[in-house]
């Protein structure tokens, strides 16, 4: 089965709303092994999508339409659509019952217009959605089917999963299906990885493999097309050992949604060790990677920015003989900043960082250089040099990416 995914929204072409959804759809969709062929994106213009309904019903067997579902003028999606097929648009009574019910219960006026959120298209299926009003519809014409989603993600995503996926399972068994898993991997560049995988990637048939380069890390995509499920994993389970023989020291973790920095809070969990931080160039940012990471309290003591040369010597108690001698770009304070946030915090691990996020040189060191100290309880103190490039953000986050994985292979060593 083939499909194609339609964003409506000028708002998408201006660029002030990021496409999320066909990402989302595309891999939600090729779980139920119907393959995509097109993303398309779509002004609030009715006259371009008929056209574009058009030519998509001439190659697609399944097209997803996402936005355009809403109460104003502009959302004209279910208008057009049911035009496009000769369809009247009629009230979906669920819809209008959870529409009264949300303004009921949050005591604002319903104006007129929140009526066409809970319209659908006559000989569909509605397809409700749970956190918000826009009223979906599946409907088959002939040989095409069309699926409307609201544009929203956080309104997309449990719709589809919860009301619209189960339709299309039902409707649409595939005898054939994808699966996937995604490998991440840091300190080599896609570049890189491609040549170590050379021979994998020109003799690929079933399963494939897809690298994505992303800041500072690179992930692999292995894809397998199966009948059943047992079959599936062990043709994964056999391409990722091979991957892991070329690359295997670069990799850290799984899945679309993993970090670095969770991998890194993780082994510190698992392991019983704590952590703490102190920051020069990146002035508190890896500290706040930190934060992000839920349950990250059970291993993070908390830590210091010293920015400058005083507060290095003020918060962390390092010698100004030594910073006067060696500079604050050096080894040696890299080294002092680590072990003296482990003595001050009592934690099992410190990093540190102190360089030049640029784009000025400070004490004759170009932008880029940067020193990331690591201090162990019971282990001699070592400090790495490191030469990032690009901005200062870019820096500054490169930074923050090597002391994690500094730390996560420190922890993993211990197991």
């Amino acid at each position: 089965m083939k499909a194609e995914i339609i964003a409506v929204g000028t708002e998408l072409l201006l660029g002030q709303v990021v496409n999320t959804n066909a990402t989302f759809l595309s891999e939600e969709l090729a779980d139920l092994g119907i393959e995509v062929y097109y993303h398309t994106v779509v002004g609030d213009n009715p006259q371009r999508l008929e056209q574009l309904l058009v030519d998509a019903e001439k190659r697609s067997d399944l097209i997803v339409l996402c936005g355009g579902l809403g109460p104003t003028e502009d959302d004209l999606t279910k208008d057009t659509v049911a035009a496009h097929i000769h369809h009247p648009l009629i009230q979906d009574e669920q819809g209008l019952k959870s529409l009264h019910e949300f303004f009921t219960f949050s005591k604002n006026k319903m104006t007129e217009n929140n009526l066409r959120q809970t319209l659908m298209i006559d000989g569909g299926i509605a397809v409700q959605n749970p956190t918000g009003l826009a009223v979906g519809t599946l409907i088959t014409e002939q040989d095409t089917t069309y699926l409307l989603l609201p544009g929203p993600p956080n309104e997309l995503r449990p719709m589809f999963r919860q009301n619209a996926r189960p339709l299309l399972e039902e409707r649409f068994p595939q005898k054939e299906q994808l699966i996937s898993r995604v490998l991440r991997f840091y300190g080599i560049g896609e570049s890189q990885l491609v040549t170590e995988l050379k021979t994998l990637i020109d003799t690929q048939t079933n399963p494939t493999i897809a690298p994505y380069a992303k800041p500072n890390e690179v992930t692999l995509r292995l894809t397998a097309k199966i009948v059943d499920e047992v079959t599936g994993q062990q043709l994964l389970d056999n391409l990722e050992s091979k991957v892991m023989d070329q690359v295997g020291e670069y990799f850290y973790g799984y899945g679309d949604e993993n970090s670095l920095a969770k991998v890194t809070v993780d082994a510190l969990k698992r392991n019983g060790k704590t952590v703490t931080a102190a920051e020069s160039l990146t002035a508190g940012l890896f500290q706040s990677t930190l934060g992000d990471i839920s349950g990250v309290s059970k291993v993070f003591k908390g830590g210091f920015v010293t920015y400058s040369a005083k507060t290095k010597e003020q918060f962390l108690d390092i010698d100004p003989k030594l910073l006067e001698k060696e500079g604050t770009v050096s080894e040696a304070c890299a080294i002092a900043m680590a072990e003296q946030a482990r003595k001050l915090a009592d934690a099992d691990f410190a990093v540190s960082f102190t360089g030049v996020a640029g784009p000025d040189e400070l004490e004759e060191q170009p932008a880029g250089t940067v020193w990331i100290g690591l201090a162990e309880k019971g282990q001699p103190t070592v400090a790495v040099l490191q030469h990032f490039n690009r901005d200062r953000s870019y820096i500054r986050q490169s930074a923050v990416m090597k002391g994690l994985d500094l730390i996560r292979r420190a922890v993993d060593k211990k197991k």
